[in-house]
């Protein structure tokens, strides 16, 4: 099979575009017919592994209503300490290369994937046709598409899933990485940004593929520090200083300071994370164009895509059959964890209705039925406007990153968009609530001297939770808070905390995915570490003003 430079090289455009992207032409019918057919492929490989007949225990289901009557829903642990231990022999096949993610705390250190060979070239195909969607206009555009692309690399190292779909784009065309990926994975992660911004400077760049958050961060960084860029330092790198020059010609236009869309013309952006929607509108003033966000996990590579109109997403069929947990079968299971849950395929979901998603890797995965404990919603039945005849989704939230106020449940997101509704700089932030109150507790570090008290912060917070939006909805309805007696108590850390909190991880030699706290239900110990008292009981108590701690000895508890 021709790759896709070698397509787009010989101008075969539709057939690039059907390759990478053909997906989004099918109809519904034809969704369930590939996804089926490639799931009862997945079953005879995995059928002749050990870790297959383990996880099938023993069964070989011939169709697919078989393979979920006869085929437990699973999570990493039913595949321990088989992957764990990067166990080749009980696979199917040598896996092309393995990727890890973080794992859980107290579980294992890690979760170790293996990634198959056929399944490492679908990946690369539809990982160019993200690329290719990302600065598209319509279907089969490739106007955009530059000769030699430069990418700014934005993400974790390899064997992180972000450098792993770095690794494999190679498969389907050269790419130049600022910096290169050898080079990048050896270098501090602040450090590799700005060695590929000093690269950009006298290179240029063409897309960028990384966190949203690190997007914004980056182009405020710039932003702020733009009035002290000695232009001098430049006059031997005529093209960074060509590049300096007119960007400081077009922010004194403008009237504001120099801005990463002035240094550069994005042609394509690619992001994930449940902050990428938060920040879209940042992300475009600061950069110049939007971010195609996609829904990625290790376990299942890429699972939904934004297209070119950057609505919801659409579902990839070919790298993961797809199933989902009803909230109300979920709901079910955890009242009772020996329910057995059950699940609805791709042509049964329902549009406004929230799901669990299960996933059964294809092309010689060894996930079955597996929970990646992730929520998503349905907002459509397809994307009328594009053609696309593909349920639309939008994440939601992890299962068990919510915070419960008995009628409410507010998620990272909500709660992330509403702090940057309320206008605050901070650094970063975390909430959770005391077992019995209905007070929603918002831990904050101020960037710099912030003018709102504690008290009108809250409040501030506290009306965007419970207004009604332009669609006649809202997180909280009044009448609900009214009476549960919802509040929102915003308490501020001192400037450093997380900074702090990040250098005690790392001199604990904590893994890379574990150096930030979570945003939401933080442990005991994570609240000691960021009030700086790690040895000692921290107390959480509610008081006028927000936060107090006492420091006891004993375990660390929080006050209910």
């Amino acid at each position: 099979m021709p790759k896709a430079i070698e397509l787009l090289k010989q101008g075969h455009h539709e057939e690039l575009w059907q390759m990478c992207c053909g997906y989004l032409k099918l109809s519904m019918p034809e969704f369930m017919e590939l996804q089926n057919n490639l799931l009862l492929q997945q079953i005879e490989i995995l059928w002749n592994s050990p870790i297959g007949k383990k996880i099938m225990r023993g069964a070989k289901p011939k169709t697919v209503d078989e393979f979920r009557r006869l085929v437990p829903l699973t999570d990493y642990k039913d595949y321990c300490p088989e992957l764990l231990e990067q166990r080749e022999d009980v696979l199917p096949e040598k896996p092309e290369m393995w990727a890890h993610t973080s794992g859980r705390s107290g579980d294992y250190a890690c979760k170790w994937i293996p990634l198959p060979k056929d399944y490492v070239m679908e990946m690369s195909k539809v990982l160019y046709g993200l690329g290719m969607m990302s600065c598209a206009d319509y279907w089969g555009d490739v106007s955009k598409i530059p000769d030699n692309i430069k990418l700014l690399y934005g993400v974790a190292p390899r064997p992180y899933i972000s450098g792993t779909f770095a690794d494999v784009l190679r498969l389907q065309s050269p790419f130049k990485y600022l910096p290169d990926l050898e080079t990048a994975e050896n270098l501090p992660y602040e450090k590799r940004i700005a060695t590929g911004f000093k690269q950009a400077l006298n290179e240029g760049v063409d897309y960028f593929f990384g966190l949203s958050l690190v997007l914004v961060k980056v182009g405020e960084k710039l932003r702020d520090s733009s009035s002290k860029v000695d232009i001098r330092e430049y006059l031997g790198q005529p093209r960074a200083l060509w590049r300096l020059v007119r960007a400081l010609v077009k922010s004194k236009i403008a009237g504001r300071p120099i801005l990463p869309k002035d240094l550069w013309s994005i042609k394509g952006m690619l992001g994930s994370g449940v902050d990428s929607g938060i920040y879209k509108e940042k992300i475009k003033e600061l950069w110049g164009r939007q971010t195609l966000d996609l829904y990625t996990s290790t376990e299942g590579g890429v699972l939904a895509t934004q297209t070119w109109d950057y609505g919801d997403l659409t579902f990839i069929p070919t790298l993961n059959f797809f199933e989902f947990i009803p909230e109300d079968e979920l709901l079910k299971w955890q009242m009772d964890r020996s329910y057995r849950m059950k699940t609805v395929l791709m042509d049964e979901v329902e549009v406004g209705k929230s799901y669990e998603i299960v996933i059964s890797g294809l092309h010689g995965m060894p996930l079955m039925r597996y929970r990646i404990g992730d929520m998503i919603k349905i907002t459509s039945l397809g994307n009328e406007k594009l053609g696309i005849n593909i349920p639309q989704l939008d994440f939601e939230r992890r299962v068990d990153d919510v915070i419960n106020f008995a009628f409410v449940r507010l998620n990272e997101k909500a709660i992330w968009q509403a702090i940057e509704k309320s206008g605050v700089e901070y650094n970063d932030w975390i909430a959770f609530k005391n077992l019995g109150e209905t007070e929603l507790r918002i831990l904050i570090e101020p960037k710099n001297d912030t003018t709102f008290d504690e008290s009108v912060l809250s409040e501030t917070i506290y009306r965007e939770l419970t207004q009604v939006d332009d669609q006649a909805k809202s997180l909280i309805p009044d009448e609900y808070a009214r009476v549960i007696d919802f509040k929102v108590n915003v308490s501020y850390l001192p400037k450093g905390a997380f900074d702090n909190y990040t250098a005690l991880r790392q001199a604990q030699g904590a893994d890379l995915a574990h150096l930030k706290p979570p945003h939401i239900n933080p442990s005991d110990r994570v609240l000691a570490l960021l009030l700086g008292q790690e040895e000692e009981t921290i107390v959480v108590e509610k008081t006028k003003k927000g936060i107090e701690t006492e420091a006891k000895t004993g375990d660390m508890v929080r006050n209910t």
